[in-house]
């Protein structure tokens, strides 16, 4: 039987992979939007865990209530996307600069 550190050192492994990816990465959208979504993914992984190894299930209805967030999020990330780079011609973070005063 796994344990449940197993769990939670591959939980925080992947936390740590996708903020190391935010971080290195400034430039590509998409890439960025990729590692919120691994890290979500990484949050989930401990919720089952911790709920399996509790024996509640608690934690199980709040992996569909972010799945839930982070499919919503994935998908109006995406239409953002699609139409910045119909407007732009580039999903470039450093080309963005309509915000700037």
């Amino acid at each position: 039987m796994i344990a449940l550190s197993d769990f939670l050192i591959l939980g925080a492994l992947l936390f740590c992979l996708s903020v190391a990816g935010i971080f290195l990465n400034r430039k590509n959208i998409i890439i960025i939007l990729m590692s919120i979504e691994l890290m979500l993914l990484a949050v989930n992984m401990n919720f089952v865990a911790f709920s399996h190894f509790l024996e509640d299930m608690a934690g199980q209805v709040f992996v569909f209530f972010i799945l839930t967030v982070a499919a919503a999020e994935s998908a109006i990330g995406l239409a953002i996307l699609v139409v910045l780079f119909r407007n732009r011609q580039t999903i470039n973070v450093g080309d963005l600069d309509n915000l700037k005063g």
